[in-house]
């Protein structure tokens, strides 16, 4: 295992760190709908990719208190953005689901920075692109880890 604390390991270290803060920011920034917080849109696209969840589920990948997720998700339902269904096995609970126009607009968002980063790739040169490209499965590793 590298060092990650001193030398070259530990400035890939920082510039990583600071270089995923950066291109996030810039990210954001390429929103479709500026009435939806980052977090809002987070808890769509955690929805997008697991179909359905209860606010406590949501809470926990989205890293927010339960309380905090509730008022998220009321906002959200609020717009039009989810729905909220029985549990089908626990009463007490409630099932949070995305509707049709909280989906166009995740595909248009996605289209926007997806052209947003496609602009910026063009300023690479072949070798820092498929650079790029290799890493980018690494990238997703750790995102999820």
């Amino acid at each position: 295992m590298p060092d990650l604390t001193h030398g070259d390991d530990a400035a890939a270290v920082n510039s990583l760190r600071s270089a995923v803060m950066r291109l996030s920011r810039r990210l954001k920034h390429q929103r479709v709908d500026e009435s939806l917080s980052p977090t809002e849109m987070s808890v769509l696209g955690t929805l997008s990719l697991c179909g359905k969840a209860t606010p406590g589920e949501l809470a926990r990948k989205e890293h927010v208190q339960p309380p905090s997720m509730t008022r998220i998700v009321a906002l959200l339902e609020s717009k039009g953005l989810v729905r909220l269904e029985p549990h089908p096995e626990d009463r007490r609970q409630k099932v949070v689901t995305k509707t049709e126009q909280a989906e166009v607009m995740l595909d248009e968002s996605r289209r926007k920075r997806n052209a947003f980063l496609a602009t910026l790739v063009e300023g690479l040169d072949e070798d820092e692109w498929a650079k790029l490209r290799a890493a980018a499965p690494v990238l997703e590793k750790l995102a999820h880890l």
